[in-house]
C-alpha cells in the first residue's frame, strides 16, 4: 500500500534538505512518508553520489578569504568544483565561507590524510580539515557537509588548497 505524499510534505523535506524535489518525493515514497526517514535517504544517496563523482575534474570554484574579528587571524581557502554556473551557486559560496571560517577557528594542518606531514603530532581527526566536526553543528564531519553539497549541486567539489594566518605566528 502506497501513501499518498502531499505537497507540504515534499516542501518541508525540500526546506529542510535542499534536495530536488523529485528527490523529495521519491524519498518520501521510499520511507513510507517518514519525514525523518526520508532525510537519511537523502542522506545515503547523497554519499553514493559524491562518491560516484569523485573521479571527474574540478577546474572552476572559489578562493574565499575569511578574516576573524579583530584582525589576528584569517584563513584563505580555495574550493573547486566542475562549473562556474555551480561556483555561483549560494551553497557552494556558503561551503567555501563556512570552510575558511573552520580554517580560522581550527587550524588544521592538511586537507586530508593523506596530505597530512608525517611528523605532525596530534590526532589526525583534529589536524585533517574533512575529519573535523563541522563548527556550526558538530554532529557532521566537513567531510559530510562537503558530500552534502555535491548531492545538492550535482557535481563533484574539492578543497584543494588553504593557507591560515595568525598575529605572531
Amino acid at each position: 500500500m502506497s501513501v499518498a505524499i502531499s505537497a507540504g510534505l515534499v516542501k518541508e523535506l525540500r526546506d529542510k534538505t535542499g534536495a530536488g524535489v523529485m528527490e523529495c518525493k521519491n524519498a518520501l515514497d521510499e520511507a513510507g512518508g517518514d519525514v525523518d526517514k526520508a532525510i537519511v535517504f537523502l542522506q545515503e544517496r547523497g554519499v553514493a553520489l559524491a562518491e560516484k563523482r569523485q573521479g571527474r575534474e574540478t577546474s572552476q570554484g572559489l578562493v574565499e578569504c575569511y578574516i576573524h574579528a579583530g584582525g589576528r587571524i584569517g584563513a584563505m581557502v580555495e574550493v573547486n568544483c566542475e562549473t562556474d554556473f555551480v561556483a555561483r551557486t549560494d551553497d557552494f559560496k556558503s561551503l567555501v565561507h563556512d570552510l575558511a571560517m573552520q580554517i580560522a577557528a581550527t587550524g588544521p594542518l592538511s586537507v586530508s590524510d593523506e596530505d597530512l606531514p608525517s611528523d605532525a603530532e596530534g590526532d589526525p581527526a583534529e589536524l585533517c580539515l574533512l575529519s573535523q566536526s563541522f563548527i556550526k553543528d558538530d554532529s557532521r564531519t566537513i567531510d559530510q557537509v562537503v558530500k552534502e553539497v555535491i548531492a545538492k549541486t550535482g557535481e563533484n567539489i574539492r578543497i584543494r588548497r588553504f593557507s591560515r594566518f595568525e598575529l605572531g605566528q
